[in-house]
This record gives structure tokens, sequence and C-alpha cells, in this order.
């Protein structure tokens, strides 16, 4: 794994490159026939250039090896922009296997420049270091190594902050090997926006659920007792709930939160309803058990 990160470290930094007309064949046609390669025709004194150019090299980045950056000034090239008819800067051009196949002018948004890169790195079909590095990852989950799949999304994350896929599985590792502060922490550190997204709060979600069973008191056959005893005793439903969540009776659970809202779906600002959905964010959307008590729910609250 480290070699494989290792070689990551070394493509990334040649992710990004300045050219020469003396170059450009080695840098761009060249270095095209393997995977794509843009070119940003830029000068120092072009404002709209200064605006694109990060846009541009953090999505580079962001493809994690997938798409090259080649940045050409025109003043310092005026003959090879001449012969690429460049008649306003910025001006990107896309190359892939020797020939131009797409290219933009302007400042785009930070989310048209991603959006044409992505489709750029579609082109090559090969997979990237960071995607080799998640894809043993997964393997190692598989296999219930949650060891050393924390230690290849860590490195991972190393090399890439901004790889949501690697947070969520590093949350996860600490998770499952019990070190949960860890865990938290990883899941802070995203950005807001990443915070958002669906593998980020699965994760948040078991995670809260994991720390709430930690703290769950109550011996289940006694809240047992006290639920057969007051059907109506949604308090110890709901703790009964979360003890059996804790124990591992993930049906039951659910089972039991199901059954407080067929009864009272408005019972304490609608709380079992509400930790339904952190169950199923935590189990996730495919999950059979997510399945199945979303139909049992949508059943009781639409009857």
């Amino acid at each position: 794994m480290d070699v494989l990160l290792n070689a990551g470290a070394g493509n990334a930094a040649d992710l990004i490159k300045d050219t020469s007309t003396a170059s450009f064949t080695a840098d761009v046609i060249e270095a095209s026939m393997s995977v794509p390669v843009l070119v940003d025709f830029w000068a120092p004194w072009c404002g709209p250039c200064k605006q694109l150019g990060p846009a541009l090299e953090k999505a580079v980045r962001q493809a994690g090896g997938k798409v090259k950056l080649v940045k050409l000034n025109i003043d310092e090239n005026q003959a090879l922009a001449g012969q690429m008819r460049i008649q306003s800067i910025p001006t990107v051009y896309a190359f892939f296997q020797g020939r131009p196949v797409d290219y933009f002018q302007g400042a785009l948004p930070e989310s048209q420049v991603k959006q044409f890169i992505e489709r750029l790195a579609g082109l090559g079909g090969k997979s990237s270091p960071v995607d080799d590095a998640l894809a043993q990852a997964k393997e190692m989950v598989d296999a219930g190594d949650w060891q050393s799949a924390g230690s290849i999304y860590s490195q991972v994350l190393q090399h890439d902050a901004e790889q949501v896929e690697a947070r969520a599985g590093l949350a996860r590792a600490l998770m499952q090997l019990g070190r949960t502060d860890e865990a938290r922490q990883v899941l802070d550190q995203a950005s807001p926006k990443a915070k958002l997204d669906a593998r980020l709060v699965s994760v948040q979600s078991a995670l809260d659920l994991a720390l709430q069973a930690m703290s769950a008191s109550g011996d289940l056959a006694a809240l047992e007792a006290k639920v057969a005893a007051d059907p109506e005793n949604h308090q110890s439903r709901f703790e009964l709930a979360q003890a059996q969540f804790a124990a591992g009776a993930r049906a039951e659970a659910v089972a039991s939160l199901l059954e407080i809202v067929r009864r009272d779906r408005t019972w304490n600002e609608e709380a079992a309803r509400k930790e339904l959905v952190k169950y199923f964010e935590a189990f996730g959307p495919t999950d059979p058990l997510t399945l199945s008590a979303r139909r049992r729910l949508s059943s009781i609250l639409f009857s």
C-alpha cells in the first residue's frame, strides 16, 4: 500500500506543469496517448486567467491522476499560440491520444470546470492510484480487517483531503476499532459541503447511534416487562429500542420504534420517527432492513 500511494504522490507532482513550444510535443501530444491532458493558454496580465487557474488545478488534483494539466504562457510562446488559433484567453484545450477533443474559453465557474474535467477523465478508462487504494481498502473491509482498511483510507486522505469515500471509510473503521473520539474528529474535519454527502451523513448517524448505545442503560428483560405491563408507556418502549439496538438487535429495535409511531406518531415531538430516520441513514438506503422498515413506516403514516 505504501508503494501504491508513493507512486500516486509522484504522479501528483507531475499532474500540473508549465510547458513551452520546445516541450509541447512531449508534455501534451505524447503524454495524452495514455491520459487526457488539458492545456491552459494564459498570460500574466490576464485577470480571468488568474481566476480560472486555481479552479483548474483543484479539479485536476481531485481527478486523482485521470487528467493532467499543462500551462502555456502565450507571451513566451506566441508562435505556438498562433498555430492553435488562440484568439482570446483563457482558453483551455483538451488533448487525448495526440489530438484535441474538446475546449472552452473564458473563466468558467468552478462547478462547470469540474464537470468538464470529469467528462474528460472518463476518456482515459484507467483507474488512478486513489481508485486502486480505495478498492484495496474495500477488500480489507470485506475481510473484516478494519485496521488495514483504516490505514489505507488515512493515506488516501493525506493524498486528497476532499476524498469523501476515504473520509467516510476512515471514520467507520475507527468506529469499528472502538476509537469513537478519533472518528468524530475525522468527520468534523470534513468541509461543510462534504458533510452533506450521503456517505458522511450515514457514518455520522452510525456514530451518533453508537455513542447513544454506549450510554444506553436498562435491562432488556426489565424494559420488556414494563412495556408488557403498560403498552402505552412509550418512554419505556423507546428505551427498549435503544437497548435492543445497543445489543445488536437491529430488527427488534426498529419494530419497537415502529410500534410507538403506530400508537402515537406525535409522541415526544415525533421522537420515534426521527430515531428511525437515524437508523435508516446509518444502515444505508439499500439495506434490506431499511427498505422493509421504510415501507412499514409509510404504511403507518399514510393509513
